[in-house]
């Protein structure tokens, strides 16, 4: 459009131009006046000439020819004022138009640079239907759209300093639940707490992964319908194993459970991570939040390889029950409702061990130094005494841990003292700052004043033991590693006391000889 207004101002001044001269042409063109020839022209260079001229006839010609020239020049500069008028109100246009689009191309320039440094926005993940029937789908639990408070609470998380805040954490992210069942049809009680609890099954889905081809237990599993996925271990033959492991088939068995079922998890499925429950484990309330607030923590820290829900020394007299938000680190597997993710799987599923699978997982060429977070309240307890361990703990230990009945708003929360770095500066003063006592002062208790952190040094395996023994702690490690231990330290109750059973100041690493 510029172009075309351009254009016709350029054509305006030339016919302007040509005009003028063809008005020049015109007037220098003319006859002589006073002699007329028969033609109508005037013959220069004849006998009569410009004012040689005689008579009164002659005068008033003359006067006559030039008010006719007046009247032709006024005519014609009357036409050049009108082509003059029109020209300008061209130009005038012209410079309007050039103005109006600097403008819009200022603006337009505007608009690509605000949108060059505005942030894109979040893709917001797509909602699939969750189809439960058994093992028809590859992908039966996909991400979905969460609603408007989700979304904002993606939004708005934002990084604390080194740490962060899982007070807005992942809402969009599943979390798959994975029930591994055999032959107890007292899976019952587990699946009841779990779909008590569950504040989203599209969240939250619940897959229950038999073995055993135990009927009855099939049918209590069947009897939830769409509420949860059933699938089915295929290989039921029992494993050749060597004539003195015999009486160790069952863990055999579950150990190739195990790898089948995370192989549909995560290869199957295609899921992220997954909390894995086995069949004789009752939940707590707000067993679905702290893992929800723990799986970013899990997922940031490359120290940390699991999130438990066990506390091993979780009896009622080894915890304080007025700190039921208060979580720890540890360096032995706790296992008993634990979260991974599919990377550590990938990494673990090519050397899975054919027995003995939790042993296995303590062994340091596999922990490669990396904690679990466990809580300081057990969000899971167990009932089955009835089982491949034969109640191996149950009746000393495993009975008597404390479930949690207090919900926690874990999302909550900042749980980045979790993370290692701010974590073990805090863990060595607050142990090594607490006064070192002999057990007996423990014991008797009458000269020690006040609730506060007191410490017992321990300096060799079977000292350990006598130690923990006496202060009702389980006594046992694996690798060198105590349980609930973290950097050497057992951290409990004893009589209202806040205690830690810890080795020398100074410690560097786990004696791999101490079983």
């Amino acid at each position: 459009m510029v172009r075309k207004k351009g254009s016709l101002i350029l054509c305006g001044a030339f016919l302007f131009v040509a005009w003028n001269a063809l008005l020049l042409l015109y007037l220098w063109g003319r006859p002589p006046i006073g002699r007329l020839g028969e033609g109508g022209g005037a013959e220069p260079g004849g006998n009569e000439e410009w004012g040689v001229i005689g008579g009164k006839g002659s005068r008033g010609n003359l006067a006559g020819e030039v008010f006719r020239l007046a009247e032709e020049v006024e005519i014609q500069l009357e036409t050049q004022k009108k082509l003059l008028k029109q020209i300008e109100s061209h130009r005038f246009a012209w410079s309007k138009w050039n103005d109006v689009g600097k403008r819009k191309m200022d603006v337009s320039e505007q608009v690509k640079l605000e949108t060059i440094h505005q942030p894109p926005k979040p893709l917001i993940p797509v909602k699939e239907k969750v189809d439960t029937k058994e093992q028809t789908l590859k992908k039966p639990f996909t991400s979905v759209i969460p609603d408007s408070h989700h979304q904002s609470n993606v939004l708005k998380a934002v990084s604390l300093g080194n740490g962060f805040t899982t007070s807005l954490a992942s809402p969009e992210v599943i979390i798959p639940i994975l029930v591994i069942a055999c032959d107890r049809v007292t899976v019952k009680r587990s699946l009841d707490r779990l779909i008590q609890y569950r504040p989203s099954p599209e969240l939250y889905p619940i897959i229950v992964s038999q073995d055993c081809g135990h009927a009855e237990t099939a049918s209590v599993i069947g009897s939830y319908g769409n509420q949860l996925t059933h699938i089915s271990q295929p290989d039921l033959t029992d494993i050749r194993v060597r004539p003195e492991h015999r009486k160790f088939q069952g863990y055999y068995k579950i150990a190739r459970h195990y790898r089948w079922a995370l192989n549909q998890v995560f290869n199957t499925f295609s899921q992220s991570t997954v909390v894995i429950v086995e069949d004789d484990l009752e939940v707590a309330p707000d067993f679905f939040e702290y893992f929800r607030a723990l799986y970013p923590i899990l997922r940031a820290d490359p120290t940390l390889w699991c999130v438990s829900a066990w506390n091993d020394n979780g009896r009622d007299a080894l915890v304080d029950p007025s700190k039921a938000h208060l979580l720890h680190r540890t360096d032995f597997f706790p296992g008993l409702g634990w979260m991974l993710l599919k990377e550590l799987w990938d990494e673990l599923e090519p050397k899975w061990p054919s027995a003995f699978w939790d042993d296995w997982m303590r062994q340091p060429v596999q922990r490669k130094d990396r904690s679990c977070i466990r809580p300081e309240i057990s969000r899971t307890i167990t009932f089955g005494r009835k089982g491949v361990s034969l109640g191996q703990f149950f009746d000393q230990y495993l009975r008597y841990v404390r479930l949690n009945t207090e919900f926690v708003p874990f999302t909550k929360q900042d749980l980045s003292y979790l993370l290692k770095e701010q974590y073990d500066e805090k863990f060595i003063k607050e142990v090594y700052d607490a006064p070192l006592v002999k057990i007996e002062e423990l014991q008797h208790g009458g000269i020690l004043r006040g609730p506060g952190s007191y410490r017992v040094k321990y300096s060799s395996r079977d000292i350990f033991k006598v130690l923990a023994r006496n202060l009702g702690v389980m006594d046992d490690l694996k690798s060198g590693v105590p349980r609930t231990g973290y950097r050497g330290v057992v951290r409990f109750l004893y009589r209202g006391r806040r205690v830690f059973l810890a080795p020398e100041e100074g410690w560097t690493q786990y004696n791999v000889s101490w079983r």
